[in-house]
């Protein structure tokens, strides 16, 4: 089957464009550790993509857990960023793929299901905000991820039809987002990742520097 063309690109964040899931792992181990618990795949796959209290309200009903999530999360979230500054890190390839989206001309974005200040921190700490001119968070719609809402949101803002629209994703619940907006979905799966349900991507990479993206959005197919 033909490949589409490719108008437009969308950037998962956590995961995808930086290692925040592998940070995530570490500092959810730590809050569990001081329940005399511990984190497991398991658990981070009741959490992952999606937004934060109801990620938390994943990790309650996988542990049966009896706080609530806003209380777990708070928590989690001192311990996440006296982490991050010694962790984070850019996924491998990240910047030379921006730099072939940018030098291409192609509109592109970040869709995330994590809250705007958590974007820009990130964001703020490799000077990015400037180079993604769409950003769209947790706050920016009504359904979390798997919805399509948010990537029905970018293709619109992008100015493309869903279908000319690449979404890089990390996790099945972004593929499956990605997938019902009508977009091409290329999974990007990593160690967190790797047992993930990607058979509605359109195609599942080895990384942000696999030939086939860079191919894809040249157009050279």
């Amino acid at each position: 089957m033909p490949l589409p063309t490719i108008r437009a690109v969308c950037f998962d964040l956590d995961g995808l464009m930086f290692n925040t899931e592998h940070v995530f792992y570490e500092s959810a181990d730590v809050l569990l550790q001081r329940r005399g618990l511990a984190m497991s795949r398991g658990a981070m796959d009741a959490m992952l993509g999606r937004r934060p209290l109801e990620s938390f309200q994943g990790l309650i009903d996988h542990l049966g857990l009896t706080e609530g999530p806003a209380e777990l999360l708070a928590e989690s979230r001192v311990i996440f960023h006296e982490l991050l500054d010694t962790k984070l890190q850019p996924m491998p390839g990240l910047f030379e793929l921006l730099e072939l989206v940018e030098s291409l001309g192609l509109p592109k974005g970040v869709a995330t299901s994590s809250p705007r200040d958590y974007l820009d921190d990130i964001f703020g700490r490799f000077n990015l905000s400037h180079r993604f001119p769409l950003q769209l968070t947790a706050e920016s719609v009504t359904h979390g991820k798997p919805h399509p809402e948010i990537y029905l949101k970018a293709a619109e803002q992008l100015g493309v039809h869903p279908t000319e629209m690449l979404v890089l994703e990390d996790t099945q619940t972004g593929t499956r987002a990605g997938a019902a907006a009508g977009a091409f979905v290329v999974s990007v799966p990593h160690e967190h990742t790797a047992g993930h349900d990607f058979s509605v991507s359109s195609y599942v990479a080895t990384g942000l520097h696999d030939p086939f993206v860079r191919r894809l959005v040249m157009g050279d197919v």
